[in-house]
């Protein structure tokens, strides 16, 4: 016989319920909405804005459109500190824009 016949896997486990994916769709909108509102209020206004929301909306892309929800904790734990890493070099470059 087949081995996937063996386990049977449950699809509501495996992705988010369209509920969800719209809601989250709502969020990167209005959190769009708020960098564009902050870039009006001048570069270093700009500057925050893009090094505190755009690695929001990255964790709400990575944790539920790329599945990172359902996941091993090892591999979550890996790109955590991975996008945190890349947060702190990010802020280290744009740091003499925003306190120039």
């Amino acid at each position: 016989m087949s081995e996937h016949s063996s386990q049977p896997t449950d699809q509501a486990t495996l992705h988010p319920s369209y509920t969800t994916v719209v809601v989250v769709w709502i969020a990167l909108v209005i959190l769009t909405g708020c960098l564009v509102l902050l870039s009006h209020f001048g570069l270093r206004a700009a500057v925050w804005g893009l090094l505190t929301i755009t690695p929001l909306k990255a964790g709400l892309v990575f944790y539920f459109f790329m599945h990172l929800r359902y996941e091993d904790p090892l591999l979550k734990g890996v790109i955590i500190v991975a996008l945190v890493t890349l947060l702190i070099f990010l802020a280290l470059l744009f740091s003499d824009v925003a306190f120039a």
